[in-house]
């Protein structure tokens, strides 16, 4: 009999993750700190085409792009002379399970499925909980998804009671907790006990599934308007969305296209923290995610994480709860789509981009996610009044995350803040020697650091002599 205690599955996480994964990311690094990232993406992932097959076969891709005229012409009102790009949505929501999570989740369904597993089991509050449950069900499989939903009171965020519905409308079996530690040893110990797939976030394989989603818009764009997009804005949470759709991008040619990744600001609000969890009004998408997953892609449920934001992402900015809750009610009234929190979040991003942009340009918000009852914005606002937090109208500059919720009166309001790039790969390469307990490098250490982080090596040596490591 195991020892199923906390620090006896603990200490058999390597070897329950590995029967669970079936991926040998040992065979990957090499060096103090560095992996074969794009090798590691060739040998454990599929390609374009196949994926593109298996998705098809399961009611995944080739969703719309839309133009979204009215909240264009909306924008240039406040726009200066000859600003205001031309803003279109692709809209993911059109896929099976209503999200962008079904491509990642088509592509593991798939794989567990070929490789012999029942079942699989994913850890998430989010989207991806219901896409797994979509795919598995069509491929005939078993499916468990462990989610974090409530706090120690036994509050539950509507958010996610709405995506946990889902889930079991497809029928899969959901394990709710409290936040905490406690979900990823529960996670481990169903992953032993039987025996089922992990359908990690962040495997090759689930990160190879959204390419297909950044090459459907560069050549839907281009087929459309004869030029590949300018700009692409991702929500930005763990860092696969935006890492996907970026790679898909550059494999279908528009090298060229800025990615510009959005989160909602929760600074100050601890995601692990029973006194901050109900006081977020998003689930995802947040800085709460954003800003670890950038500086520490590694803290992730597999032990190289897919999902490297820093090699693909040109900017990072923020924008507040309330500009997102105008947005979801601007595109319902002016567009006629009614679409969930997430992709909203990088429509407000782009709102505010676009305006900084010349008119001929292209912005492409690169999705959108279905809404349902716990989602909309008048059960997240009544739910957030009554864990205390002030809801009113004004300007959204004012907000205070786990404070207030500031909603905007006018979209001229809406305004994003810049992250400091340079700063945010300063912290990855600390968090990395960090978590190493190292002194020195190595060249080849040097060569992925620069990769990973996309410095150059005037760059990279300057953050690495500020902690004093030499290269050997």
């Amino acid at each position: 009999m195991p020892d199923l205690s906390y620090a006896g599955v603990m200490s058999r996480k390597n070897e329950i993750m590995k029967k669970a994964i079936g991926i040998d990311y040992s065979l990957f690094e090499y060096g103090k700190l560095a992996f074969d990232y794009e090798g590691m993406m060739e040998k454990a992932a599929y390609s374009i085409p196949k994926i593109q097959e298996i998705q098809r076969e399961t009611k995944v891709g080739d969703t719309p792009l839309y133009e979204l005229k009215n909240i264009t012409k909306l924008v240039r009102k406040y726009a200066g002379p000859g600003k205001g790009a031309r803003i279109f949505i692709k809209d993911e929501a059109s896929n099976a399970s209503g999200s962008f999570k079904a491509r990642r989740a088509s592509v593991s369904v798939y794989h567990a499925k070929k490789n012999g597993y029942k079942g699989l089991i994913a850890a998430t509050s989010g989207n991806y909980g219901a896409a797994v449950a979509s795919q598995a069900a069509m491929r005939g499989l078993k499916c468990i998804v462990v989610q974090e939903v409530y706090d120690s009171r036994k509050t539950g965020q509507p958010e996610i009671l709405e995506k946990a519905r889902k889930c079991e409308a497809f029928g899969a079996e959901t394990v709710q907790l409290t936040v905490g530690p406690e979900l990823f040893y529960v996670f481990l110990r169903l992953l032993e006990e039987t025996g089922y797939f992990n359908a990690s976030l962040y495997t090759p394989i689930a990160i190879a599934g959204i390419e297909t989603l950044g090459y459907e818009i560069a050549n839907q764009v281009l087929e459309m308007e004869g030029k590949y997009p300018d700009a692409v804005i991702a929500t930005h949470a763990g860092g696969g969305n935006l890492t996907g759709t970026a790679r898909g991008l550059i494999k279908a040619g528009a090298t060229g296209t800025e990615v510009i990744g959005a989160s909602v600001d929760l600074s100050g609000l601890h995601m692990a923290s029973d006194n901050d969890f109900n006081k977020k009004s998003f689930t995802t998408g947040h800085t709460g995610f954003g800003v670890p997953f950038t500086t520490m892609p590694d803290r992730a449920d597999v032990p190289r994480n897919a999902a490297r934001v820093l090699r693909y992402m040109d900017r990072y900015v923020t924008i507040t709860q309330g500009d997102v809750f105008f947005v979801t009610e601007l595109l319902a009234q002016l567009e006629g789509m009614e679409r969930g929190p997430a992709g909203n979040t990088s429509l407000a991003a782009a709102i505010a981009v676009a305006k900084e942009m010349d008119r001929d340009d292209i912005l492409v918000v690169q999705e959108t996610e279905y809404t349902g009852a716990g989602k909309h914005p008048m059960p997240q606002l009544t739910f957030a009044r009554n864990n205390g937090i002030e809801v009113r109208r004004g300007n959204p500059g004012e907000s205070i995350p786990g404070k207030s919720i500031v909603i905007p009166e006018r979209i001229d309001q809406i305004a994003v803040k810049d992250f400091d790039m340079m700063k945010l790969k300063n912290n990855y390469i600390r968090n990395v020697i960090e978590k190493n307990k190292l002194t020195e490098i190595t060249n080849e250490d040097l060569v992925f650091l620069k990769e990973d982080a996309t410095l150059d090596e005037k760059e990279a040596l300057a953050i690495l002599d500020k902690y004093n490591i030499k290269v050997v």
